[in-house]
Parts: C-alpha cells; sequence; structure tokens
C-alpha cells in the first residue's frame, strides 16, 4: 500500500515538475520574443511625416503631361524626317542643364541628343569657328540640344579673354549668316536664352559651393561670373543686336524660378511645331512675365543705359 501511495506521489510531483518546466519555457519564449521585437524597433529608422508643398506637386504634374507631349513631338519628328536644333544659352547658373534635363528625361536617346562640348582642342583652334559644331548638326528624324553652342564667342570667349576683338566682330557678322543656311537647309532652330539676375546667381553659386553634388559645376570662370557681371551685359546687348533675326529670333526664358522657367520652356518648344493629337491650345499657353523676346531684353538694355547717362550728366 505505502508502495502503491508513493509511486503516485511521485508520479505527481514528476507531472507538477513538468508542468512548472513548460510554464518556464513559454515565459522565457514569451520574454524573448518580446525583446527581439524591442530590439527590431530600436534598430528600425524612425519614421517621420513628410508634407509636399502643393505648388510643388502641380509643377510635377504639369510637367509630366508636357513630357508626354515631348513624346507625342518626338514621335512626329520621326515620323517626317524633321530636323530640329536647340540651343540653350545663358550666364552661368541659370537653369539650363536642369532644363534640358526635364526635357530629354523620357525622350527616346536615339531620337535626341543633348551636345555638351569642351573647350576647343589645339587641332580645332585651327578650324573654321563653326566647324566642330557642323558635325554634331541633327539629321532627319533628329532632335539635338546645344548646352552652349557657336554663342560662346558672344559670350564668354571675349568677356574673359579667350578670343581676340576682332575675333568677336568677326563672329558677330557672320552667325546671322551662318544661321540662315542652317534654316534654308530644313533645320528648325529655336534659339533660348535663359535669363538671371544677379543676386539669383550669388545665391545659387553659393548653394553649390555647400552641395557636394553640385561643386563640379563651379568652375573658375563661374567664379569670375559675379565681378565681370557688366562685362557680361554688354556682350549680352551685342549678340541680341547682331543675331535677333526675323529669320532665327532669340527667345528669352527668365529664369530666376527655376521651375516656371522649365514648364514655360518646354510650352514654347511644344508651341514652335504642330504635331497630331497636341494637347489643347490654352494648356500650352506661356506665362509672358516669363517668356519674352530678345526685343524686350535690348529696351531694357536701351532703358538702363539711358538712366545711367542721366545720372552721370546731373551729377556734372
Amino acid at each position: 500500500m505505502g508502495t502503491k501511495r508513493d509511486m503516485v506521489e511521485t508520479e505527481m510531483e514528476e507531472g507538477g515538475i513538468v508542468k512548472n518546466e513548460t510554464q518556464n519555457e513559454r515565459r522565457d519564449a514569451c520574454l524573448k520574443r518580446f525583446e527581439e521585437e524591442e530590439r527590431r524597433a530600436r534598430n528600425k529608422k524612425r519614421r517621420v511625416p513628410v508634407w509636399i508643398k502643393q505648388e510643388v506637386l502641380e509643377y510635377e504634374d504639369e510637367l509630366q503631361k508636357l513630357q508626354i507631349e515631348l513624346l507625342k513631338l518626338q514621335k512626329h519628328i520621326k515620323a517626317q524626317g524633321l530636323k530640329v536644333l536647340i540651343l540653350f544659352e545663358g550666364r552661368d547658373a541659370a537653369g539650363k542643364g536642369g532644363t534640358i534635363k526635364r526635357i530629354t528625361e523620357h525622350l527616346n536617346p536615339r531620337g535626341a541628343r543633348v551636345v555638351a562640348l569642351n573647350k576647343p582642342s589645339d587641332v580645332e583652334k585651327t578650324q573654321w569657328y563653326f566647324q566642330r559644331y557642323v558635325q554634331h548638326l541633327p539629321s532627319g528624324g533628329e532632335i539635338v540640344l546645344f548646352d552652349r553652342s557657336w554663342y560662346n564667342r558672344a559670350g564668354v570667349e571675349p568677356v574673359m579673354g579667350f578670343c581676340t576683338q576682332e575675333e568677336h566682330q568677326e563672329f558677330l557678322h557672320e552667325v546671322p549668316f551662318f544661321e540662315r543656311r542652317l534654316v534654308n537647309s530644313g533645320i528648325i532652330l529655336i534659339k533660348l536664352y535663359f535669363s538671371i539676375s544677379k543676386n539669383e546667381q550669388a545665391k545659387r553659386f553659393k548653394e553649390r559651393e555647400k552641395n557636394p553634388l553640385k561643386q563640379y559645376k563651379l568652375s573658375p570662370i563661374d567664379k569670375q561670373a559675379q565681378k565681370m557681371w557688366d562685362k557680361y551685359t554688354v556682350a549680352e546687348y551685342s549678340m541680341f543686336m547682331a543675331s535677333h533675326t526675323e529669320a532665327t529670333p532669340w527667345t528669352v526664358i527668365r529664369s530666376d524660378n527655376k521651375k516656371k522657367a522649365r514648364i514655360n520652356c518646354i510650352k514654347h518648344i511644344l508651341n514652335q511645331i504642330d504635331y497630331p493629337e497636341k494637347t489643347k491650345q490654352k494648356h500650352l499657353k506661356v506665362d509672358k512675365d516669363i517668356v519674352c523676346t530678345a526685343d524686350e531684353k535690348i529696351a531694357e538694355f536701351d532703358n538702363n543705359v539711358s538712366l545711367d547717362f542721366s545720372n552721370e550728366k546731373s551729377k556734372a
């Protein structure tokens, strides 16, 4: 009898031990899972709310619609074998490169090229000035965008002393005839000049100095741009006077506001050529405060000169 009772008590004790061991294992497993979740939560990047300005959303939406229009235009250019040449000129940090990037972002690269030439080689210096640009002109069905062009000789070269005054004057004399020949050969020439204020240019230069991803854009020539501002203004005036013709006019893009400049620049390009399934004209209407003709820039220059002359006269 005693033996049987001992056996029962032993079994009960063992059962209690097993039960306790199971509970302990479950508790340890729960604690382990809890600690693991806490560790993951600590290591997980903190989520922060992000707000995007309404104007940014509107800009991106409009830009996408215009990029779709550019694709329609490219399709038409290829189908009709058109030759389109777009020149992007303007002062340093005026926003030419950013605009070109948005224009070409979704275009088929087989039918759209960006040309951004380095300084001429020793061999190119001995050639006819326009020669190294001619080889990059568009073929049938192609769009070519020049990020700076032969107009280097109208701006940076005479201002920085990279060409003689005689070479500068010869260029201004030749360029209207050269461009007329391009147009007569069937090239659709669109000339865009990005105009930026002195204060905005200085602001963008400072941003480039601080941003390691943009420092490559800041060259020794750029650092002289502010000091040479007035000389560039005179060169700009001379360029417009010589090359703003009825056959090959300049369009000025006021680019202190980058986003507005990009949107209105694309609209202007789309307005230059008719193509199938083109969006309604009201959607391609440019802002006249952003887009103007070179005539307005010439008038501004003349007015400023008149004011300066009047001030000097009154001081005398």
